[in-house]
């Protein structure tokens, strides 16, 4: 049933219904398994030297750091203490991305501003080391997190947030199948400037339909043996 199809007894239209709705979990899981890579739950033990070396450490991009809202670690003792602190946090529940093939961690994501009453949770701290971005495992990663929020925890609402300016970020949004909703000006500031917060989301009702588009171009047959997609995401 769509908003304001429906009317109270003073003939005021109101939304639908949700029957029999419950406070939603934190997210806990350790492991989220997929076909090209695994997302692991923030260990240093195990994640620190990877995460150092292709993602957060000295000699990373720098074009990689502009929106986020912290900055490459110029040593790795810094990084251990960083990495430890945030791998005790219940929100931010961020993950290691592990590339299957080299076993090694490539990227990392998050779970955030998670509203357990609503159902609203963000999928943010997207950090890539360039040799994950535009991959099969960068876009299974961000399947394999929605599924875990939206199918397994039973959130409704999927949000991504970006600076206004970061283009990368808005056609990533839209390529995942999130929907623009719009800008909230002055909304951040952070080094020292300004953020215009774009806002994207995907909702429960939506989701099912993205999922089978994005199973569609994950699948193994719409590449080639040399990893060349056959269809694009718009495609499938």
């Amino acid at each position: 049933m769509k908003i304001g199809t429906q009317y109270n007894s003073y003939n005021q239209p109101i939304s639908y219904p949700v029957n029999n709705w419950s406070t939603r979990d934190y997210p806990t899981k350790t492991i989220l398994e997929g076909t090209y890579c695994r997302l692991e739950k923030i260990d240093p033990s195990r994640h620190l030297e990877d995460l150092y070396n292709n993602v957060y450490g000295p000699e990373t991009n720098p074009k990689n750091w502009t929106y986020i809202p912290i900055v490459s670690f110029e040593n790795k003792q810094d990084f251990s203490v960083y990495l430890t602190s945030i791998s005790h946090l219940q929100d931010p529940f961020h993950y290691a991305i592990i590339d299957k093939a080299s076993k090694k961690a490539v990227g990392t994501l998050a779970l955030m501003r998670i509203n357990r009453e609503q159902g609203t949770v963000e999928v943010g701290f997207v950090i890539y080391s360039d040799q994950l971005k535009k991959t099969r495992i960068a876009t299974e990663a961000q399947y394999l997190l929605a599924c875990y929020a939206l199918d397994e925890l039973g959130y409704r609402r999927y949000e991504w947030k970006c600076d206004a300016l970061n283009e990368p970020s808005r056609k990533a949004a839209l390529r995942l199948g999130f929907t623009f909703e719009g800008v909230f000006r002055n909304a951040i500031v952070y080094k020292g400037r300004n953020r215009d917060t774009a806002w994207f989301s995907i909702i429960e009702s939506e989701w099912p339909k993205i999922k089978s588009k994005l199973e569609s171009w994950l699948s193994i047959s719409n590449f080639t043996a040399d990893g060349e997609q056959k269809k694009s995401l718009n495609e499938c």
